[in-house]
């Protein structure tokens, strides 16, 4: 057999509800010659015994492979396994609509890798999310506008990365010592060395968790979770290694014990160690600043019913012009700081207040 030209590689674990629709979106593909790498990270459910199951019916290899626990792992372990030149990391919850998704995608790698002769170059796929209501949502076409951008910090793994074997071997795979992140990290490493490229066919991934822990919960953690990775601090995960909960384990997200804990490291630091965190988080938080102008440009759009790919974003575009350039400096950083105390405050007494609440009325 002729060895295939696209490797896929999933991370599984406890997650064997999404099993049949992930497997029949990925037969449906048509004109590419594939690989499926199953990375089972020790699922205690029934899902090894269906990916096996399910695996015999595809149309295409399809290897399951033990592998140790933390996704990062599981994705290193595909990719070594692999047999294909190009892999494509994808979550079990993604589902392609076009039925030649893989394939152009596969051939829009291929050229710009050729126009630009070198292979230092990564695809993602445009997202959408698939809800429990069809109803149009502000917020969901925010994130999904917010994915389609070649910018910092937005780039995911629910996207989709495709890229050469060997551009992943230099890149030196995905970083292990963190519980999160690893597909945001390596997504950015790519951004330093190489460039990305927006595939035209969209991927759509679950809304199961945003749904199931509440959307502005579940934002929440991932502002204070991408802001800690930016900034270094690594004890922060370390003291909540299980900040990201298998998909079966879910549940409405509880801030206040996460705001505690920060409470609770920070009030050990040294008042030096506190400001240099706070400062670093104002700056990080500056930098950021463009998402609210590109809400707005958001809120415009979707207001008068735009496509994504006809949206215009005006604001964002002031903001690269001038926003950043007015901003960039001691003063600015440390009113980013101030400010974000003072949300963080906020929201400490308006959760604890909605818990004294809840237990009033539970």
């Amino acid at each position: 057999m002729e060895p295939p030209v696209l490797s896929v590689i999933v991370p599984l674990l406890n997650d064997v509800a999404e099993l049949p629709g992930f497997f029949a979106s990925l037969a449906g593909q048509r004109g590419s010659s594939l690989e499926l790498l199953i990375c089972d990270g020790g699922s205690t459910d029934a899902g090894r015994e269906r990916v096996l199951e399910l695996g015999s019916t595809l149309p295409f290899p399809c290897r399951l492979l033990a592998c140790e626990r933390g996704r990062a792992r599981q994705l290193n372990a595909g990719a070594r396994a692999a047999q294909a030149a190009t892999l494509l990391f994808l979550h079990v919850d993604s589902r392609f609509a076009d039925e030649n998704a893989l394939y152009r995608a596969e051939l829009a790698l291929n050229d710009a890798i050729a126009a630009a002769k070198t292979e230092r170059i990564a695809g993602h796929f445009p997202l959408l999310f698939r809800r429990r209501t069809a109803a149009p949502s502000l917020p969901y076409s925010y994130y999904a506008c917010k994915a389609r951008l070649d910018r910092r910090g937005c780039t995911h793994g629910d996207q989709g990365l495709m890229l050469r074997a060997s551009f992943f071997t230099e890149l030196g795979s995905f970083d292990e010592t963190l519980p999160v992140l690893e597909d945001t990290r390596l997504a950015d490493k790519i951004r330093g060395v190489g460039q990305w490229m927006l595939f035209d066919a969209e991927i759509s991934t679950s809304a199961r968790r945003f749904e199931t822990e509440g959307l502005y919960e579940r934002q929440t953690l991932n502002a204070l979770i991408m802001n800690f990775a930016a900034i270094g601090w690594n004890d922060f995960f370390i003291a909540a290694a299980d900040i990201y909960r298998c998909q079966d384990q879910t549940e409405r997200l509880r801030l206040l014990p996460v705001i505690g804990l920060i409470g609770e490291l920070t009030a050990r630091m040294s008042w030096r160690r506190r400001w240099s965190l706070w400062y670093r988080t104002g700056g990080y938080v500056r930098e950021q600043a463009w998402q609210i102008a590109l809400y707005a440009d958001v809120r415009s759009n979707f207001r008068r019913h735009i496509s994504f790919d006809q949206y215009q974003l005006n604001w964002l575009e002031r903001w690269d012009r001038y926003g950043d350039r007015l901003t960039d400096h001691v003063p600015g950083r440390c009113a980013a700081m101030l400010l974000t105390c003072f949300w963080f405050y906020w929201l400490y007494r308006h959760r604890l207040q909605m818990e004294k609440d809840e237990s009033e009325t539970g």
